[in-house]
């Protein structure tokens, strides 16, 4: 639906002859449409927060209610107030639909502003936003349990029953292109489909395999199997409303139903290697993850202390020796990469990996003996 947000915010920004912002009742960003002026002034910090972080302050969300949006049913103008970072003056339309606000359309105002039958039109089609994002909310609440059926059932007849029911409830849009989104933890009630662009399907599950836990799982649409930029805005808004230690983790993209368990797999350990790796960032691609696409797939991690052959380099004792190891693996043995890595001198490099032969008894000149290590060190994030 997305791609139907956007034609109709395009649609207001031509009726107006301004760019339109579409946020839902929540301040979250939906749809915007295209900036294109020389001049600085027309976007001010409020409107770049909004598409950047793809959500407002709460300090900027009582500024605006503050003028009655929320119980407005025609176009309201607001002064612009520099010392809240809005610089210019607006105009808000509010999106409702049957009587309920679900969404505001926002535009910066000019001199002399759209007149009153452009303004009249523009609501029309802000009314038509409405029915749209009502539809999306409703629908995702039915979806919902569907949804986590799927994820939850195992192999055989009770999964296909599921996947079956999904489809039907999803219509023409099953047999599109999705990608699966995971956040953990998760310790809320599913959220509404309406807050989260391009979501077809959002369930509270438990994550799958060693993960454990309650994690968000998000059924995305995708336009192109090469641009996954909703489901990276979808993991970055839901992850606004986890814990902060949350991190998200996105499947690759696949049509129809048929491997969403798959998916979700994917999406899960995509989230837990993000937790193991910061330079994954906070929401991690499963493509991307590189050997971890492996190690999570493994019996036990997280449960059992590895190999014993590193068990000891893996206590709290030797965590330098650990690190050193790790660098040193990642580096591919390469003793003047590993010691400007670690920023020390390679003759304490070379005492530190003589010390980690000695703890664990194994050769780090024999390749089958360092790929053991790498993956027991790489493992222990986990």
């Amino acid at each position: 639906m997305t791609g139907d947000y956007q034609e109709l915010v395009d649609e207001i920004s031509a009726l107006l002859g301004a760019p339109a912002t579409l946020e839902d009742r929540d301040f979250g960003l939906v749809a915007f449409g295209a900036h294109d002026s020389d001049d600085d002034s027309a976007m001010d910090p409020v409107r770049t927060r909004s598409i950047m972080t793809r959500r407002s302050t709460p300090a900027v969300r009582a500024w605006f209610e503050g003028f009655g949006i929320t119980r407005a049913t025609g176009p309201v103008r607001i002064p612009a107030a520099p010392e809240a970072g809005v610089f210019r003056d607006r105009i808000c339309l509010p999106v409702r639909h049957r009587g309920v606000v679900l969404g505001y359309v926002w535009l910066l105002d000019t001199d002399p502003g759209p007149g009153d039958e452009r303004l009249t039109a523009a609501m029309e089609v802000a009314a038509r936003v409405g029915a749209l994002l009502a539809d999306e909310a409703r629908a995702g609440a039915d979806l919902s349990r569907e949804f986590a059926a799927v994820l939850g059932a195992g192999p055989g007849r009770q999964h296909d029953t599921a996947v079956a029911a999904l489809r039907e409830a999803l219509g023409r849009d099953a047999e599109g292109l999705h990608t699966v989104v995971c956040v953990t933890p998760w310790t809320d009630d599913t959220p509404s489909v309406r807050g989260v662009a391009s979501a077809a399907a959002l369930a509270s599950v438990t994550a799958p395999g060693d993960a454990g836990g309650t994690a968000l799982a998000a059924l995305i649409r995708l336009r192109s199997a090469d641009r996954l930029d909703p489901a990276l805005g979808a993991a970055d808004r839901l992850r606004a409303s986890a814990p902060a230690a949350a991190t998200g983790g996105i499947a690759g993209p696949r049509r129809g139903l048929a491997e969403l368990a798959v998916s979700w797999r994917e999406a899960a350990a995509a989230a837990r290697a993000a937790r193991a790796e910061s330079r994954f960032g906070p929401v991690a691609r499963w493509s991307a993850i590189g050997p971890y696409r492996l190690l999570t797939a493994l019996p036990g991690t997280g449960t059992d202390p590895g190999d014993p052959a590193v068990a000891s380099l893996l206590t709290p004792l030797h965590r330098e020796l650990a690190h050193t190891a790790e660098v040193f693996l990642d580096c591919a043995g390469q003793a003047s990469r590993t010691a400007a890595a670690l920023g020390v001198h390679r003759q304490t490099l070379y005492y530190r990996l003589s010390r980690i032969q000695q703890i664990t008894g194994l050769d780090l000149a024999d390749g089958e003996d360092r790929l053991l290590l790498h993956m027991a060190v790489k493992r222990a994030r986990l």
